[in-house]
């Protein structure tokens, strides 16, 4: 058996990344197409109400942040590659994180390159006249293309990544202070639902929890730059710098964005749009100030979205099966560095399951399955600044998260909740998401008794 010694060591990584590359890979990673659509259905599910609305996105952010507080101490005290996947390994016990990392690598990670692979080419669809088939094509190559780009070392991918988020900040921060600006609309910001609909105090609480749920599918990917914090140059300060500057300058990015698209819609048009099953009303914010050029910017806003958010995936997610194969409970090539310091093996067999995914049908369906299990360890990865706190006392803690042990409290309550409204809201999902963590303890298991034989 393994036993590793909780102090970084000199594994071969580079470190390259600062601040700045790490608000890059978060934000590059949060900021998809979410932040076009999603308010759509934050709106659909607080009955209209366009101050409730704002709430939920508000809260969303703050869960995030609280939880962002836990895994920048995480970070700065134990700067590992692999990011969840040690903590969890060392809080509880291996098979967990494991478990986590492989549930990655079969359906949640790879499952999600794969379905942004095929988000990108979908928004060309009516452009270029591009067919089921065809759309899987271009995804293909874009998984192939990113992937041998991010072997050649973490500093090409950072840059990528930067320039990337730089390009998608510029049009949505000219949509979002030209409808501020230039907005006629002096919308309802009331907390009630706006179509009339009468609420107990507990049925309130309810919709707000279940729209606030919809706003985390935008605030997803935070937990992403954990894996790469040893190749910064300074975790134990850059880390819970760019983790906490980024979600919580995310946090306000879409809670004005979204005010801006009610400063220039009439709430009966929004409304109307929704209820037509049209969505995208960032599209018609667009349209409406800038004209038929409009149209254009959304679509070049969405798909440098969806390129940064599918770039900043591919780069994060390796790591995690790095890990697995270092501590001696994965396939040892995925535990190699290439000349350029990444874990090649890895990047490539993502990208072989994430090809796989692409070619099967009902891929949304298939990646939802995961969604209850991710929160599931969310609320495992918060509680382990409790457990490291307890188990390594004498551990060099660079930042500690803010208003301890308070903080954490409320970030497990808060993420238990909606984890709860998730399971009441479809249970078997969530259940039928348990599936593939179970099978990786198993795995883990396997590959103990391996070693066992071995003498490890």
């Amino acid at each position: 058996m393994s036993n590793k010694n909780s102090l970084p060591q000199d594994t071969g990584f580079k470190k390259e990344i600062g601040v700045f590359g790490g608000i890059s890979i978060i934000g590059g990673i949060m900021i998809g197409s979410g932040i076009f659509y999603l308010g759509s259905y934050v709106l659909e599910r607080t009955h209209m109400s366009m101050g409730l609305a704002l709430l939920c996105w508000i809260i969303g952010g703050l869960v995030s942040i609280l939880g962002g507080l836990c895994f920048a101490e995480l970070g700065a005290c134990d700067p590992k590659s692999g990011g969840m996947v040690v903590y969890m390994n060392k809080a509880y016990h291996p098979s967990v994180g494991y478990s986590f990392g492989f549930t990655s690598w079969i359906i949640s990670g790879s499952g999600s390159i794969a379905a942004l692979a095929i988000a990108l080419p979908t928004a060309l669809a009516n452009f270029f006249d591009l067919s089921e088939m065809g759309v899987k094509i271009v995804a293909i190559i874009l998984i192939i293309a990113l992937t041998a780009y991010n072997c050649f070392g973490i500093k090409l991918g950072s840059m990528l990544q930067n320039v990337s988020m730089v390009a998608k900040l510029i049009p949505i921060a000219i949509i979002l202070f030209a409808g501020l600006f230039l907005g006629k609309q002096s919308p309802d910001l009331s907390l009630v639902p706006a179509d009339g609909t009468e609420v107990s105090f507990g049925g309130m609480l309810g919709m707000i929890a279940f729209a606030t749920v919809a706003t985390l599918w935008a605030y997803e990917g935070w937990t992403n730059l954990n894996p790469v914090a040893e190749e910064m140059k300074n975790p134990g300060r850059d880390l819970p710098r760019a983790l906490i500057l980024g979600i919580g300058a995310i946090t306000i990015l879409y809670a004005l964005f979204n005010f801006a698209i009610y400063r220039v819609l009439p709430a009966e048009q929004v409304s109307s749009l929704i209820g037509d099953g049209d969505l995208y009303l960032g599209t018609h914010v667009a349209k409406e100030i800038f004209g038929g050029a409009g149209g254009g910017l959304i679509l070049a806003t969405q798909l440098i979205a969806i390129f940064g958010s599918l770039n900043g995936m591919i780069i994060a997610f390796p790591r995690y099966y790095y890990e697995m194969a270092e501590d001696g409970h994965f396939f040892k090539n995925h535990g190699t560095l290439n000349k350029y310091g990444v874990p090649q093996v890895a990047l490539i067999s993502q990208a072989v399951i994430s090809i796989i995914l692409v070619l099967l049908r009902n891929l949304d369906e298939l990646t939802s399955l995961v969604v209850f299990a991710g929160m599931v360890y969310n609320v495992l990865v918060i509680l382990a600044v409790i457990i490291y706190r307890k188990k390594f006392p004498n551990m060099e803690r660079p930042y500690k998260a803010w208003g301890y042990p308070v903080t954490v409290v409320i970030a497990v309550v808060l993420f238990a909740a909606l984890m709860l409204n998730t399971l009441m809201e479809d249970p078997k999902t969530a259940l039928i998401g348990l599936i593939v963590p179970i099978i990786g303890v198993g795995c883990w298991f396997f590959f103990d008794r391996k070693l066992q034989k071995e003498g490890k």
